[in-house]
């Protein structure tokens, strides 16, 4: 027994005590008063004595010297206890105490292990999972003994307390005793485990007829698991909904739950009639035609609820249903407050010319806009200028937006050039002010990037000019500029200057300058911004919480500006909901699960199956946990993460991969048999996701055979060419599928995919198809993000272009706002489409890329020796990458002085190589 005791403040000060502390530990006390500590051991009631008082005990220990220390201040309650735990030792230190210590002890042990054994045989007679809430449960209801572990083996190894030790009655307690120290949770895990291998064949005919196939051991341990929450991470083309609808029919087989007590949730209209209609088959060939599951989306389960608990349906305008109609009611409500307020359209154009693109971390590359002669990469800025840096950019835009004039890296005043220094060119010079402005990579602390060489140095020599030829200068910083400081200050310093700034959504922007963020985009981030904000239960409270919470280093300012302008974008379509008197599809989902917790709607489902749940939001796993709140219910969820690909509609990969800590609980179980792409293509695409470590680990398995080459690549010269390139590819195919070198498909025809980023890739689609190739395959257009459910034999990707696949735009990081933390590796949703876009393949896929121009994940696979990308005859290509910019070739080119060698990726990158120029 170990326990502690200590006076309360108030009682402190009443009494006039030092301050005190008192421990009882097994037969001894221990005080520690005024820095001293004293130990003794309470066989009698004379060593410590607890004495009452009106309101405050005192603790009288006598000491070794027989010395009496007296302590004050302690509440009669606490005191109270006191007593009866130093009875209780005193009592146990006698013989017959401890006896009746013993049999106290036992008698509770016994109580415990018979319900514990109890619960274990249920679930082995009985074929059902011992699940994690009965086990809490029974470990609640574990008695608390008085004793520590070495104690309880002494007091019943004690021969002074029991007569024989070696007795049948005494082993039985020290089997007990055995038992009850036992780790019970890996006792339940074992005993489950072993369950379910006994299942496997006790439900043997069951398994094999409930599917068309029998289904694989994987599937059938998922369908025997009925723990409370259950999560299975299904490889693509694994049988997820196989295993979804055998578990609906297993659990009414073996009368686990009425089928009026499920629920399979989906997230569209389609997807929930297949899993109705599979389910139908499955009960139909179980001989079980009269049974009906319920197939929903979460929207319709989430509206149903509403109408229940508060007898009225809500109203769910068109325009929050509709992507292209909600696009377009956002567009609208932001015209209207641009008319309304002249400081929202200064902000909103602010941040689409100057805070379009995210800074890289500091000290890290940014993403070129092209790069110069010398291999220098440049930015391209409104005025038309190339800036070394996207800081000096965001610099120069928000000049020219505020209608400053500016000279970039104008040549200094005053002739600085020595034998160890250029001519000296600032960054800005202000010719209405006569001010330089020099910006500084520098860090919090006033330090310059590690590998800046000498960087340090050249900051000192320019301000040495700037103070020996008495020119005016003011200095921004990295940190400054990020943390928002920095324009601040430059306004303040123009002010004084007498240059005032004059923000001008309508100045016209050159020809040559960059092109800002278009409208559009901007649009399209807030509506995902609210999407996500509400599917988080986020407020613009929550959301200014979390920006104050920011690291400063950070582009802090641009997330400032964001959430300026997003506030009454927001607000605005709150309250063109509230005009119409209806909600959204987020608000549903929140209001449906909000009256589950309050207890205004009791769930009437027992078991709850969500399909798809890769792309589950924080609202749509909120309605999960709360439609099985109540006890005896079980959630069971099947998704895989390696396919999470709607962030843009919501989804947030981070509530399958932290399925545990969102659900309180769960078992993890895995799909990891395909029986859709052969084993290469398997382990290409899965090395290739799985580069992210924030992925949930699988090893795919298939026993798929190849048929020829799984991937290829194919390299044009134009992008006018890909059409003629995917027509020749087809050529091929019709042919080898005509003279029997390649096998038909399932209906005596292939089917073929082409797959695009965007919509724009469908002109890579031969508009004669079916007149030249109708007769041995079906090709159909589809992007990346609708192929997703779907198998076709053969893949092709006319878009595998640098900057195009993947999209660079992909995850603004403005979104971290309004989302939970989670997945930071870079491109990762764009790296999970394109895993999506090569394991729709049965048999192949073909890639088409331009020369000087491959997709950095084409560029990955390449590295990794899965495909080499050649011409599409298959001839190989011999190639020189560019070392300055590293994406473009050289090639050969004419101009006026004769044929000469340069990047590709000319006028982005002008590089040629030292022997460039022939004749």
């Amino acid at each position: 027994m170990s326990m502690e005791w200590r006076p309360s403040g108030w009682g402190l000060r009443v009494t006039r005590s030092p301050d005190w502390q008192l421990r009882l530990d097994g037969e001894h006390v221990e005080l520690l008063i005024e820095g001293r500590q004293y130990r003794q051991h309470v066989a009698d009631d004379e060593r410590v004595q607890v004495i009452p008082g009106l309101f405050w005990a005192k603790v009288a220990l006598q000491t070794q010297d027989d010395g009496v220390l007296t302590m004050d201040g302690l509440p009669n309650g606490q005191a109270s206890r006191l007593a009866a735990a130093l009875q209780h030792v005193r009592f146990a230190s006698t013989t017959r105490g401890r006896r009746a210590l013993f049999n106290t002890i036992l008698e509770q042990i016994q109580s415990w292990l018979a319900e514990a054994d109890a619960l274990t045989d249920r679930g082995s007679t009985a074929r059902r999972w011992i699940t994690h809430e009965q086990q809490q449960a029974l470990l609640a209801g574990r008695p608390a003994l008085p004793l520590q572990p070495d104690e309880l083996e002494r007091l019943f190894l004690d021969e002074n307390v029991h007569e024989d030790l070696h007795s049948p009655v005494h082993r039985a307690a020290l089997d007990a005793l055995h038992d009850w120290q036992l780790d019970w949770p890996a006792v339940w895990a074992d005993a489950n485990a072993a369950m379910a291998t006994r299942e496997l064949e006790l439900a043997r005919d069951f398994l094999d007829r409930v599917e068309s196939k029998p289904l694989t051991e994987e599937q059938a341990r998922a369908v025997i698991c009925f723990d409370n929450r259950v999560q299975v991470v299904a490889s693509a083309g694994s049988g997820k909904t196989s295993t979804m609808v055998a578990k609906a029919a297993y659990a009414i087989d073996r009368g686990f739950v009425e089928p009026e007590r499920i629920v399979m949730l989906a997230f569209n209209k389609d997807a929930a009639k297949e899993l109705e209609e599979r389910a139908q088959r499955c009960f139909d060939r179980l001989g079980m035609g009269n049974t009906v599951v319920e197939a929903r989306t979460f929207h319709a389960l989430g509206l149903a609820i509403i109408a229940k608990a508060t007898g009225r349906k809500p109203d769910i305008p068109d325009w929050t249903i509709d992507a292209t109609l909600g696009f377009n009611k956002l567009a609208e409500l932001v015209d209207d407050l641009k008319d309304r307020s002249t400081h929202f359209r200064t902000q909103w154009d602010m941040f689409r010319l100057v805070f379009g693109r995210d800074l890289p971390p500091f000290g890290e590359q940014m993403e070129a806009d092209g790069y110069d002669r010398d291999g220098s990469p440049y930015i391209r800025t409104l005025q038309g200028e190339r800036v070394k840096s996207l800081e000096e950019c965001v610099i120069a835009d928000w000049l020219f937006y505020n209608g400053v004039t500016y000279d970039y890296e104008r040549r200094y005043e005053f002739d600085t050039a020595t034998d160890t220094h250029r001519q000296y060119r600032p960054d800005f010079y202000y010719p209405d002010a006569g001010l330089y402005h020099e910006h500084f990579a520098l860090d919090a602390d006033g330090q310059p990037p590690k590998h800046f060489a000498n960087y340090s140095e050249g900051m000192h020599w320019k301000r040495q000019q700037h103070v020996a030829r008495g020119t005016a200068l003011v200095e921004t910083t990295s940190f400054g500029l990020r943390s928002g400081h920095a324009l601040l200050d430059l306004a303040e310093k123009l002010g004084e200057f007498d240059i005032e700034l004059d923000p001008n959504p309508d100045r016209e922007l050159p020809d040559q300058g960059a092109k800002p963020m278009p409208d559009a985009d901007l649009i399209g981030l807030m509506r995902t911004f609210i999407a996500h904000a509400k599917s988080n239960c986020l407020t613009l409270d929550d959301m200014a919480a979390r920006l104050r919470q920011m690291p400063e280093d950070q582009f802090k300012e641009r997330h400032r500006r964001f959430l300026e302008i997003a506030g009454p974008v927001f607000q605005a379509w709150d309250n063109a909901l509230a005009d119409e008197r209806s909600i959204d599809f987020e608000d549903m989902l929140n209001m449906a699960a909000g009256l589950l917790e309050q207890g205004h709607y009791e769930s009437p489902y027992e078991l709850v199956m969500a399909d798809e749940f890769q792309d589950a939001s924080r609202a749509r796993a909120r309605l999960c946990r709360a439609l099985v709140s109540q006890p005896g219910r079980h959630l069971f969820t099947v998704g895989d993460d390696w396919q999470s690909i709607n962030r843009f509609a919501g989804a947030d990969v981070s509530v399958m991969t932290g399925f545990r800590e969102g659900m309180g609980h769960g078992q993890v179980l895995k799909l990891e048999q395909t029986f859709r792409c052969p084993q290469a293509l398997c382990d290409a695409s899965s090395h290739f996701v799985s580069r992210n470590p924030a992925q949930i680990v699988k090893e795919v398995r298939s026993t798929t055979p190849a048929m020829g080459p799984v991937l290829q690549a194919f390299q044009m010269h134009r992008r006018e060419e890909v059409q003629d390139g995917v027509r020749q590819y087809l050529a091929t195919l019709h042919q080898q599928l005509l003279s029997g070198a390649v096998p038909q498909g399932r209906n005596g025809r292939v089917t073929v995919f082409v797959l695009g980023r965007y919509r724009a890739d469908r002109g890579a689609v031969p508009s004669d198809w079916k007149t030249a190739f109708g007769s041995t395959m079906d090709v159909e257009f589809l992007t990346v993000h609708r192929s997703k459910g779907r198998e076709a034999d053969y893949v092709i990707l006319p878009g595998m272009i640098n900057r195009s696949f993947p999209s660079l735009r992909a995850d603004d990081p403005v979104l971290s706002l309004a989302m939970p933390d989670g997945d930071t590796y870079p491109l990762s949703e764009e790296r999970r489409l394109f895993y999506v876009a090569l394991t729709r393949a049965r048999r192949s896929v073909a890639m088409f890329t331009l020369q000087g121009k491959h997709s950095p994940f084409l560029d990955e696979l390449v590295e990794e020796g899965v495909v080499e990308v050649t011409g599409i005859s298959g001839a190989a290509i011999h190639e020189e990458r560019c070392p300055v910019c590293k994406v473009g070739v050289f090639v050969d080119r004419n101009g006026p002085h004769g044929a000469f060698r340069s990047c590709s990726s000319y006028p982005l990158c002008h590089n040629k190589p030292k022997s460039g120029r022939r004749g």
